[in-house]
């Protein structure tokens, strides 16, 4: 299973972005954003990833803000990086799981749950009594396949289950337009909450961005 295409594809979708190119060593992706003009994606993970393929990119990337998305150790990754590349993020991963039938989740009291969809994208979130967000998340169903992005809780309502309820009713959405697996890319923080609701390690992910020399 292709766990990185499965980002790739979705990802994509989930952030408006132009369709991946396909490369010899993975994929780039024009995005359009000041803080992000594009990303290059290698395709490989773990030991798979070639020294050779990382700075030949990195060596010829010369776009501002052009970020890097390596699925492999930090330590491995960083002495390969050509001059101007700046390191960002600590222990990321990129993750998956299987999408079964669940439960509905119990929303905690106070709270109110909305979802909507747009362009293919379900968006979920959750407010409190007075219309404040809590917590909130979006998925990109791409097929067989399903991107999990922008998971968020305000750190006003945290340890409060809010997390769960909606990545539980994102695993729902997914199901409900046919996807049967998901992934996503997340940091240390977000990693205790995914394998609470069933989520494992594919790889670990290594990110920078050129910033120029």
């Amino acid at each position: 299973m292709d766990h990185v295409r499965d980002w790739v594809d979705g990802w994509v979708v989930s952030r408006g972005a132009a369709p991946p190119l396909v490369e010899p060593w993975g994929y780039t992706i024009l995005v359009g954003r000041f803080t992000a003009v594009g990303r290059h994606v290698f395709g490989a993970t773990g030991d798979d990833v070639r020294e050779d393929d990382v700075r030949k990119v990195t060596e010829a990337t010369r776009g501002i803000n052009t970020h890097l998305k390596v699925f492999a150790d930090r330590e491995r990754v960083l002495p390969w990086l050509g001059a101007g590349w700046e390191p960002y993020g600590s222990d990321d991963f990129l993750m998956a799981t299987e999408l079964t039938r669940e439960p509905e989740p119990e929303i905690p009291s106070g709270y109110h749950l909305h979802t909507w969809s747009r362009g293919g994208v379900v968006q979920v979130v959750l407010t409190d009594d007075d219309g404040t967000l809590a917590a909130r998340g979006q998925v990109a169903p791409t097929g067989a396949s399903a991107v999990v992005d922008q998971i968020e809780t305000s750190e006003d309502h945290r340890r409060k289950g809010l997390g769960s309820v909606v990545m539980r009713t994102l695993h729902a959405a997914a199901r409900a337009q046919g996807a049967t697996r998901a992934v996503l890319a997340c940091t240390p923080e977000g990693r205790l909450l995914y394998e609470a609701v069933g989520w494992r390690i594919v790889a670990p992910l290594t990110n920078a961005k050129y910033v120029g020399v």
